[in-house]
């Protein structure tokens, strides 16, 4: 089949409204290779490869633990970058739309590709590119129709647990069963970098949306997944402890990957099981809840589930953040500063509440000498009071210290 005959024969499957598995396999059958399309990032979306073909490309590190082909390691149009496939050539075509990236497709050819493969390619990537564009239209639609539903269950305004879980097997989607609300937010960028446009944020967050979908879909399908704008919320099955833990570590996994592809990192919180549809808002609130605090708190790239909050989730729920910080000088004074002396003591000052003023203990810890770690015993009392000794001020320097883990982030 020649180029021009290519190209007809796959407008005629787009206009069909073939699926893109039966694209990938009349672009392999036709040039005579294993051919994958990819996401952005890399996330096969149909391929046409044996199982003999993708042990080999494993073997040459093109794909990552979560299975992603490695297409930054894939230069331009078949350039490709120090990963060969033993006895085979690697060729990258991009797949593009006006003003936007849509994903790769990446042909793998025994020995070798003549020029006119090379070009019959290029005219296979201009109809995926279509085929994706028109998918993408009809999704997100769908997708928004199904956000917007998903937001009025977390605001308590779709109506009886049994409508819910009856609507969403439209869907495709499973409310039946116990479940978890995770939400998934990009973390922002280093102030180092320079800011980006809002255009290449929607993009990110596009990306960022999609990739838990196939990665949720890829698990269990009847997982509800939504774009909130700002944030991706999913409803997890939560019928056993361990088993939702685990499942919440594949997905975070394989969503961040190695962070190659141009995946973005993101911060993820967990909130707590309940039984049926109207308990879900609860659980999308706490969820919030551990993101924004486990960012604060733990810093960015973290999964926080809310249960493991403990005081800082207390902490977090006061919205006046000059109010906390006002606290925390109050109890610790000269101790709240940002000097390299204040920032000592109050490590010595955990470490003692830690271990209930034990002295000899606190020592050994922070391998100190006996006498050492009296006399900072002293200097502390000296700035906060009987600490050692006055249960009430030693919860109140005990909370302090925590807000100053929350306040200071």
């Amino acid at each position: 089949m020649d180029t021009e005959e290519l190209a007809e024969a796959l407008a005629q499957l787009v206009l069909a409204g073939a699926d893109l598995g039966e694209l990938v396999a009349a672009i392999g059958d036709a040039l005579d290779v294993h051919v994958a399309v990819t996401t952005t990032d890399g996330r096969e979306r149909a391929a046409r490869i044996d199982d003999a073909m993708r042990e080999r490309i494993s073997a040459a590190g093109l794909t990552d633990e979560t299975g992603r082909l490695r297409v930054e390691w894939l230069g331009d149009r078949g350039g490709h970058e120090g990963q060969p496939v033993a006895g085979a050539h690697v060729h990258r075509e991009p797949l593009a739309a006006p003003n936007q990236a849509l994903g790769h497709l990446v042909a793998v050819a025994e020995h070798g590709m003549v020029p006119q493969q090379v070009v019959a390619l290029q005219r296979a990537a201009t109809a995926v590119s279509l085929w994706i564009t028109r998918e993408q239209a009809v999704s997100a639609v769908e997708n928004k129709y199904r956000g917007d539903f998903l937001r009025d269950v977390f605001l308590g305004r779709a109506g009886t647990d049994d409508f819910v879980r009856e609507h969403v097997v439209g869907f495709g989607w499973d409310l039946s069963r116990p479940s978890v609300v995770l939400a998934a937010q990009i973390d922002p960028q280093p102030t180092y970098q320079a800011p980006a446009s809002a255009e290449d944020r929607r993009h990110w967050q596009e990306r960022f949306a999609n990739a838990w979908r196939q990665v949720a879909a890829s698990v269990d399908r009847a997982i509800p997944i939504a774009d909130f704008g700002s944030e991706v919320v999913a409803v997890l099955p939560a019928e056993d402890a361990e088993a939702t833990a685990a499942l919440v570590r594949r997905l975070v996994v394989a969503v961040a990957g190695d962070k190659g592809g141009g995946r973005r990192p993101f911060t993820a919180g967990v909130g707590r099981v309940t039984s049926s549809p109207s308990g879900l808002p609860d659980s999308y609130t706490q969820a919030r809840r551990a993101l924004e605090v486990g960012r604060r708190f733990r810093g960015p790239s973290t999964t926080t589930w809310f249960d493991d909050l403990g005081l800082h989730r207390l902490i977090a729920m006061v919205p006046d953040t000059e109010e906390l910080r006002a606290f925390a000088h109050d109890v610790l004074g000269e101790l709240a500063g940002s000097s390299e002396e204040a920032v000592t003591l109050r490590e010595t000052l955990q470490v003692l509440l830690n271990t209930n003023f034990n002295v000899a203990e606190a020592a050994r810890t922070q391998f100190f000498h006996y006498n050492t770690m009296r006399y900072r015993v002293g200097k502390l009392e000296r700035m906060l009071g009987p600490v050692a000794s006055d249960q009430n001020l030693r919860l109140d320097v005990a909370v302090a210290l925590k807000v100053l883990e929350v306040v200071s982030r």
